[in-house]
């Protein structure tokens, strides 16, 4: 915990000192960047353009959308940490891209902290826990009891490194049952192996099981968000199954590089914030199960941080067992 304040303080620090340069006031002049570190089609993706339609629409300026993606986000996050600090260059961040990926590296290219201004957090899915109907379990206490008789239980995730990875490790140690990790490369392919069941247990994000939830191929037992999720009100959350340390989500947010004029920050902040709040957006976020909030730069600058705190050992603890 001290080293969330000493780290926090510092970034706060340099955000506060950082200058405002000449003609800041009638930003943007020129077109402006928001890079996704990911491929098309992705949540990375979609948030990056529901922000540039709106920016655009709101600072008059173009707001282009380039995907880089590649090393779990990093490709991406570092060609943002390393730009000009003009207001220019943007990212979406995210909980894999700041801090589940660079915690796995052993020399990840940036400090989420001192290379970052951090702008405003957008939200993100839950994860949920899912089993194929063959496995013969339908809540929490049939899979401990399944997982305990058959001394190891396989389960499937997006991949190494993902929340969803890192939050079935946590629940095998908490839960004191031993997982055995099938990875994949991605969400998809991770719900075709469960559908087909060829692994019966899954942790993965609601966005990428909501569809065979819906048509009922598999049978969703908990979900990691704060509250029960309300298309599907008799799942539990796993706070409530005595797991409180797994409330999570798949979070996204923005952010650009550290020393960013701090007139841009409050104006891409409030900008953010007005967005999730409209109409069309917040239905698009419902139907998802996304969880939203708003958060000040500093807030969300201090969320950044304890979620490295909460998520960065663990990580790299798996890291070195694969």
């Amino acid at each position: 915990m001290r080293r969330i304040v000493v780290v926090l303080a510092m970034a706060l620090a340099s955000a506060a000192l950082s200058p405002l340069p000449a003609g800041s006031a009638e930003w943007p002049t020129r077109p402006v960047r928001i890079i996704s570190p990911a491929s098309p089609g992705g949540a990375s993706d979609t948030f990056a353009r529901i922000l540039a339609e709106r920016f655009g629409e709101k600072f008059g300026e173009r707001f282009i959308v380039e995907n880089r993606a590649g090393a779990g986000g990093l490709i991406g996050a570092a060609a943002t940490a390393n730009a000009e600090p003009d207001g220019y260059t943007f990212v979406t961040s995210a909980v894999a891209y700041v801090v589940i990926a660079p915690a796995a590296s052993a020399n990840p290219p940036f400090d989420a902290m001192r290379n970052f201004s951090h702008i405003a957090y957008i939200g993100g899915p839950p994860n949920v826990f899912v089993v194929n109907p063959s496995l013969g379990v339908k809540n929490m206490d049939e899979l401990l009891a399944h997982a305990r008789q058959k001394g190891l239980l396989d389960y499937v995730s997006p991949g190494v490194g993902t929340l969803g990875h890192l939050l079935a490790e946590r629940f095998g140690q908490e839960a004191k049952i031993k997982l055995q990790h099938i990875p994949n490369k991605g969400g998809a392919t991770a719900m075709v192996d469960l559908v087909a069941g060829t692994v019966g247990f899954g942790s993965m994000t609601w966005t990428s099981a909501l569809s065979q939830i819906r048509a009922g191929q598999v049978i969703p037992i908990a979900v990691s968000s704060s509250e029960r999720v309300p298309e599907f009100p008799n799942v539990p959350t796993l706070k409530e199954l005595g797991f409180e340390s797994l409330v999570a989500t798949t979070w996204f947010g923005l952010s650009g590089p550290a020393g960013l004029p701090q007139e841009v920050v409050q104006k891409l902040n409030q900008a953010t914030i007005e967005t999730l709040q409209l109409p069309a957006v917040r239905e698009r976020l419902k139907r998802d199960a996304i969880e939203t909030k708003p958060m000040t730069p500093q807030e969300y600058t201090a969320f950044v941080a304890a979620e490295m705190e909460k998520w960065g050992p663990l990580a790299k603890s798996l890291m070195r067992a694969n």
